[in-house]
């Protein structure tokens, strides 16, 4: 018998996580969620009792298998849930691009509860500092993807007041950025306020609406956003979607050339988006950014924290296009990186 001594809380979001990192169905994910939220506040002697009583299902959110794990984790046993999925889901997701991996430093594309995202931003603070990130940039939604819950100002202004309090309780060696993915509107504008633009230390803009314009109108306004003195990366450029339970969707159609001209003249980077079912830019558009000599960002687009781990998918492209681990800006000490996103 292994000894186990992390907690049955531990346990649960470490479940939580690997069930995330290998894409499995929400449901099971948030079952474990909930019922470490139920454990969190409870006293130990508390929890020992509806182990030793077997009381734990009376327990708001936790049925037989989650009770499972939390009478296994707390007699000091490794749960056996948690053993098989650290065997099945806990290696590394590609094969490749471990080195730029490595180089990386944090991840400019996250999403909390507050819009899509499924978990607080708490959770995805801490798993990422357990996965050894020095910064990792909030960037939830704008006010016009209302489907995705995007933050109006004043919500938004709220938002940059929990991430205040989040970083004084995280201390030193980690710190959350302030950031947005702004919705990059019809005529090349962006969804939010200069004022509150300015307030933030890093923007990722991306296309989420009419991704079948014409060619030339899209070009135009794509090339508009990146010339916004407040753009700091260009998001999943095309819009594509090449699996995944969502189906697939054609990328868009502009003149990469120019985009991405765009991007390297105005200190623009184009994002790696490391969701598998994006795999955005396609091969030959990163090709075309890296030859013109752009920054790159790999960012997970994480919408839970088991899905901070994607970063393997894009620094496996990364790597296998031959880009240069300095030109990627994740790779920067942060104090680096906020000097050129607020230059």
């Amino acid at each position: 018998m292994t000894a186990y001594d992390h907690g049955p809380v531990a346990a649960l979001r470490r479940i939580a996580f690997l069930l995330e990192r290998g894409r499995e169905d929400t449901f099971k994910v948030k079952a474990f969620r909930s019922a470490a939220a139920t454990l969190l506040p409870m006293p130990a002697d508390e929890l020992a009792a509806h182990v030793g009583n077997q009381t734990l299902t009376t327990l708001p959110g936790i049925g037989p298998s989650v009770a499972k794990v939390i009478t296994q984790a707390v007699e000091g046993t490794v749960p056996e849930r948690l053993a098989r999925l650290e065997r099945e889901n806990a290696g590394p997701l590609v094969p490749g691009g471990r080195a730029v991996r490595d180089a990386l430093r944090g991840d400019l594309h996250s999403h909390s509860d507050w819009s899509d995202g499924g978990s607080p931003i708490e959770e995805m603070a801490f798993t990422a500092m357990e996965l050894g990130h020095d910064y990792l940039v909030l960037t939830d939604h704008s006010p016009r993807l209302t489907v995705a819950n995007g933050l109006s100002v004043q919500r938004l202004t709220r938002q940059l007041e929990v991430v205040e309090a989040v970083n004084e309780h995280l201390g030193d060696g980690f710190r959350l950025l302030k950031g947005i993915e702004v919705d990059i509107l019809d005529d090349g504008s962006l969804d939010q306020t200069d004022e509150m633009l300015a307030r933030l230390e890093v923007r990722v803009a991306s296309v989420h609406s009419k991704l079948r314009m014409d060619s030339a109108a899209m070009t135009r306004r794509m090339v508009g956003a990146v010339r916004h003195p407040r753009t700091n990366v260009l998001g999943h450029c095309t819009g594509r979607l090449v699996t995944g339970g969502r189906g697939t969707r054609p990328q868009s159609e502009f003149d990469a050339r120019a985009v991405f001209e765009a991007c390297r003249d105005n200190d623009v980077a184009v994002e790696i988006n490391s969701r598998p079912e994006r795999r955005d830019p396609p091969t030959k558009l990163l090709e075309t950014a890296r030859d013109l000599g752009c920054l790159f960002s790999i960012d997970s687009d994480a919408h839970a924290p088991g899905q901070l781990d994607f970063l393997d998918h894009g620094c496996e492209r990364a790597e296998a296009a031959g880009i240069d681990p300095d030109r990627i800006i994740n790779t920067w000490p942060v104090a680096r990186l906020l000097a050129w996103a607020n230059r």
